[in-house]
């Protein structure tokens, strides 16, 4: 269907009946990257986050440097391979620097293990436990699109980050805060003809349902378009849209993700605040560019989705976009790539009852993410 499809909130039974893999949080991402601690400085500085621990040579880890990059209940983990033979040097290679893994924090690992892998999942890692000073850390690893894995993670019993990182307190003289305040959804990007198998996969694997679904005339301009499914927990915590290519005049979006990311992973963060016009406003300031749309988008922006509480000329000159549904209406602005290859970026995005993903601002944005293209030879 061409229009969007929202299911209906799930009861409390149903949820629970069929939530057989109970997904507490987000507990962090993963980047595998270049340069660790240069990464680590455009973080703190441009966009905001503190650096609350670190593992390295200094802590005893001799393969690997990670610095804990964290904001609000954002926690990033930006890893660096420091021997040649390190496994992280093949995605580097691979891939250049981008999300490795999404971990999910979990009641029970052991079970979140055996119930996934029993219904068709790889595992990577067995559950496996470390007792040090600081308590017990419990994981269990499998794999999901691309070189993407899903740890799961049980911290209940573990004081600090993870056994091998040291705690910093100190204060973070170069981090300003943003106020960027939780993770609202991560989007991944696969291949033609795959995004049907990896939302059965996250159904039966995971079970996750199906929350809204987008198609070609949904997600289209003059010259591309992509096709969109979001599956969700079964608390709809989580919420992970997987994308896919759909053919169109030019290469989508999507097109040129896959080819400079040599296969799929994940496209971008959707970051959530309660204030998008003060933390655009920051972060802008602060050296993260953002995509603009033509000025013609505001002019009839309240006639399109109706009074709103923020200025409209304050929207403008940020380039903050809005879209409404039947439970409210949310604001949204994308960063442009953060790394050199034209892959990874991120979504700011604030709800005032709106639980959709901001259809209205598709062709818009679109577009604007097509100029880019078109200045990078990739359209």
């Amino acid at each position: 269907m061409a229009e969007e499809l929202l299911t209906a909130p799930r009861t409390q039974n149903e949820a629970k009946e069929a939530d057989f893999l109970p997904i507490r949080a987000i507990d962090h991402l993963e980047f595998i990257v270049g340069n660790a601690k240069q990464s680590a400085y455009f973080y703190r500085s441009a966009m905001g986050f503190k650096l609350t621990g670190y593992a390295g040579l200094e802590t005893g880890v001799r393969d690997r440097a990670s610095y804990v990059l964290e904001q609000g209940k954002i926690r990033f983990v930006l890893t660096t391979p420091l021997v040649p033979d390190h496994p992280y040097q093949e995605h580097l290679r691979q891939h250049g620097d981008g999300v490795k893994d999404i971990s999910l924090e979990v009641k029970d690992v052991e079970s979140a293990y055996r119930e996934t892998t029993k219904r068709g999942a790889i595992g990577v890692q067995e559950p496996r436990e470390v007792t040090d000073a600081h308590g017990t850390y419990r994981t269990a690893v499998i794999r999901t699109y691309g070189d993407t894995l899903h740890t799961f993670v049980d911290r209940k019993d573990y004081r600090g980050f993870a056994p091998g990182f040291k705690t910093i307190t100190s204060e973070d003289t170069i981090a300003r805060s943003c106020g960027l305040a939780a993770v609202d959804h991560i989007v991944g990007n696969v291949g033609w003809n795959q995004m049907n198998d990896w939302v059965k996969w996250y159904e039966e694997v995971m079970g996750f349902h199906v929350f809204v679904s987008f198609d070609d005339k949904d997600i289209s301009t003059e010259y591309s378009a992509l096709m969109s499914k979001v599956v969700a927990s079964g608390s709809e915590k989580i919420k992970f849209p997987i994308n896919e290519p759909a053919t169109g005049r030019k290469k989508s979006q999507i097109e040129e993700y896959i080819e400079w990311y040599n296969g799929p992973g994940v496209q971008h963060i959707a970051l959530a605040t309660v204030n998008i016009i003060e933390a655009v406003g920051k972060l802008s300031q602060q050296g993260v560019e953002f995509l603009r749309v033509p000025s013609t988008y505001y002019r009839d922006l309240q006639d399109r989705v109706g009074k709103i509480n923020e200025p409209i000329e304050e929207l403008e000159r940020l380039g903050i976009l809005v879209d409404r549904d039947d439970d409210g209406y949310m604001l949204q602005i994308f960063t442009k790539p953060v790394e050199d290859r034209p892959t990874v970026f991120f979504e700011i995005i604030q709800r005032r009852g709106a639980r959709s993903f901001g259809k209205g601002n598709f062709k818009a944005l679109f577009e604007s993410i097509e100029r880019e293209q078109a200045l990078r030879g990739n359209l």
